[in-house]
């Protein structure tokens, strides 16, 4: 038996393509491949960008929906999806929510309780204003009662076409916004919640003559 497994030892391993006549000795370990004179491999970064990080990766959309777009939203929670991977978690306080996704039309009765809801948001906070209603009134934009958009009221930071948006739209629009939030940190781009929206001045149609 023990002519065997010296016989054993001499056969040639192939390892890592070659043929070597010794077994391959392990690697050693991360700790023991560290200089021995205590200096660890630093980096140096901005807090700035240290604190976007972490907002990026754990936004808190307010659960709230006002028309048909609400049900594309919901179905982007819902596994086939799963907005939860990307650290989007929905929160039902305004008190503790950053993002405000405004999903459906906005009438001018809404628009007070809308504008008292991004109020509560604490700082920093963002908007992604979901579908043709939220963006300029959609196929209602013809009625009086409908508000010509959300960024009358609030100031937007991504706007999400379609009517209603896939899906896939309002995923995209979360990475566009966590590209922002990056940005924002950087000096790339100004925070248009700096910066209050002011409604267009509303110019009265002149009145059609009787006939």
């Amino acid at each position: 038996m023990s002519d065997l497994f010296e016989e054993a030892q001499l056969i040639p391993l192939e390892l890592d393509g070659r043929i070597k006549q010794r077994p391959q000795t392990q690697p050693e370990g991360f700790y023991a491949q560290l200089p021995r004179d205590g200096l660890m491999g630093v980096f140096t970064t901005k807090t700035d960008l240290l604190f976007a990080s972490a907002r990026k990766s754990s936004l808190w959309p307010m659960t709230f929906g006002l028309a048909c777009c609400a049900i594309e939203m919901i179905a982007t929670y819902m596994s086939h999806y799963d907005l939860d991977r990307l650290g989007v978690v929905t929160w039902a306080s305004p008190r503790q929510s950053d993002v405000m996704i405004v999903a459906g039309t906005v009438t001018k009765k809404m628009a007070p309780a809308i504008k008292l809801l991004y109020e509560q948001m604490p700082q920093p906070k963002w908007v992604i204003a979901m579908g043709s209603c939220a963006t300029n009134g959609g196929p209602y934009a013809q009625y009086s009662r409908v508000l010509q958009g959300v960024d009358l009221i609030v100031p937007v930071d991504v706007y999400v076409p379609g009517c209603p948006p896939r899906p896939e739209a309002l995923l995209d629009a979360i990475l566009k916004l966590q590209g922002k939030i990056m940005m924002e940190a950087r000096g790339t781009i100004i925070d248009p919640s700096a910066v209050p929206a002011v409604p267009p001045p509303v110019t009265k149609q002149a009145e059609k003559p009787a006939r």
